[in-house]
């Protein structure tokens, strides 16, 4: 939340940023709605009155960092259009220079998920529907770039960025970002390593 905006906002809007700024640097179970409406400049009834609940605020916060992320992708997608290999790199390097911003607190879905042990919590069904719908969008664009068996290597960009902000949170690697990208370049990299190979082998057999 940018300071000095605060009161520019509708109520509602105010109640919104307050609460993405604290669930992302506090936790969701942490903050209590006292806070919340202390820190958006209103009162805990303002609060209710919107949301009906805490748990209804969460949930709406989920809903619009899902939407952040899965804009990043579209916005990629009209940056490289028709070139999936310049897509993957993009998210990529999106992580990575979020790795190097001194702010840095991790992805918000892996931090919400660890405070809510219920498997049929509304809010950790949300995130689990959204982490597997980007794993999938990962899938298709690996299968696009040409990489060998895309559904692994969508796993292993999965569990490449998401350990490189767990790394990074708790300060276990140094440079993480720079390990992204080297990572990336190399999976990328089997896109190309499989065409010269098919390549090789049309040629060995037009010679025979």
């Amino acid at each position: 939340m940018r300071e000095g905006r605060i009161m520019r906002l509708p109520p509602r809007e105010r109640i919104l940023d307050a609460a993405e700024d604290l669930f992302f640097n506090s936790g969701i179970r942490r903050v209590t709605v006292d806070v919340i409406a202390a820190k958006a400049e209103t009162t805990k009834a303002a609060v209710y009155r919107h949301f009906g609940s805490k748990e209804n605020l969460i949930v709406e916060w989920i809903r619009i960092v899902t939407a952040q992320y899965a804009a990043i992708f579209d916005d990629l997608e009209k940056a490289h259009p028709g070139d999936p290999r310049a897509q993957l790199y993009g998210w990529a390097k999106h992580i990575a220079d979020s790795l190097a911003t001194t702010s840095h607190r991790g992805c918000p879905f892996i931090n919400s998920i660890a405070e809510l042990p219920d498997p049929n919590d509304p809010v950790r069904l949300l995130i689990e529907a959204h982490k597997k719908r980007q794993a999938q969008r990962v899938a298709v664009l690996c299968e696009g770039a040409g990489i060998p068996d895309p559904e692994a290597a969508a796993v292993e960009i999965s569990f490449m960025l998401e350990g490189a902000q767990i790394s990074t949170q708790n300060n276990s690697i140094p440079n993480a970002g720079e390990h992204v990208m080297r990572i990336i370049s190399e999976i990328l990299d089997r896109a190309d390593r499989d065409k010269k190979k098919g390549s090789l082998k049309v040629v060995a057999k037009r010679a025979g």
